[in-house]
């Protein structure tokens, strides 16, 4: 006989216990009435290690990060720009100063100037609209676009004045001192450089231009003459175009009350234990959302590992 027809019969052989045996599995059956451990510690690490770790992610995914922010800003770390500007001003220790420097003498530049003040009340702003007006006025210049609005204790205004570029110093001086400084720029642009590149290229066509008028006049010549004539015309327009325009410098006023400060909050002594709930809330939130489809997947596995075990177990008491 082969060792695989050995195995086939072994497997369809049916071996039966004795009786005695079978009697004595059925006493200790009966006997054995303690109901089954259903809570072990490995199914409480099982259930304990997805819970653990979705409260770690909430409370990780859920700490504010402007909390940090505040913290910092209360124990004096990170100081609000704002206030502190404003507390600087105000103090009257570092007063700004207008920055105005002279236009190069002899060249042409392009000069914007942006100055920033602050009035006591929104009262004052239409007076000082009216004195900037004025004072543009007196020094040859005058206004582009104006804009003001007042609402109860706050208004605000923008200006933006053409000042003679040779007066442009003391026109800033003279409306820095409608309020308090509080924020200024200047930018001045060479143009004297394109000015001169141009009168070159204007020079270099009119003696172009002086000798095609010298040679025979035919009609491609007369062209040719019209077209430098043009030319140098257009360019010509140009340099005036920008000479006039730089002419006068660029000044933007903006006016505007005091802001109102952010009083600081004070919390009681329950306000930790009220965001320490608050959190904990929130984290239970998370919890349930992340943990409960772990949980509902660990009790399916439990309950088919439970039930694969009953069978087994009928299985073999049937087979005793």
């Amino acid at each position: 006989m082969s060792q695989r027809d050995l195995v086939a019969e072994l497997r369809a052989s049916r071996i039966t216990s004795p009786d005695q045996v079978r009697e004595r599995v059925r006493l200790i059956a009966a006997a054995d009435t303690r109901p089954p451990r259903r809570f072990t510690a490995r199914r409480a690490l099982v259930i304990a290690l997805p819970v653990a770790a979705a409260l770690a992610a909430a409370i990780v995914f859920t700490q504010p990060r402007h909390q940090a922010q505040e913290q910092r800003v209360a124990h004096g770390e990170v100081a609000a720009p704002a206030t502190a500007l404003q507390a600087q001003t105000d103090s009257g220790a570092a007063k700004l100063a207008p920055i105005t420097p002279a236009p190069p003498a002899g060249r042409v530049v392009n000069y914007d100037a942006f100055l920033s003040l602050r009035v006591p009340t929104s009262n004052e702003i239409s007076n000082a609209v009216k004195r900037a007006l004025h004072v543009a006025a007196s020094l040859g210049g005058y206004p582009t676009s104006v804009h003001a609005e007042t609402k109860a204790k706050r208004g605000t205004a923008d200006l933006t004045l053409k000042i003679p570029r040779q007066h442009v110093q003391e026109a800033v001086t003279r409306l820095s001192a409608l309020g308090t400084i509080t924020a200024e720029q200047v930018d001045l642009q060479d143009l004297q450089a394109g000015i001169n590149a141009t009168n070159r290229e204007i020079a270099r066509l009119q003696k172009q231009l002086a000798a095609l008028r010298a040679e025979p006049q035919t009609p491609l010549t007369e062209r040719k003459i019209a077209a430098l004539t043009a030319r140098i015309a257009s360019l010509q327009r140009g340099t005036a175009d920008t000479r006039r325009t730089a002419h006068y410098a660029t000044v933007n006023l903006h006016l505007a009350t005091p802001s109102t400060a952010a009083h600081a909050t004070h919390h009681g002594p329950l306000h930790g234990l009220g965001v320490a709930l608050r959190w904990i809330g929130i984290a239970a939130v998370y919890v349930l959302a992340l943990g409960l489809p772990a949980l509902l997947l660990v009790a399916v596995g439990w309950l088919a590992v439970r039930t694969i075990r009953r069978r087994r177990e009928n299985a073999l008491l049937s087979r005793a």
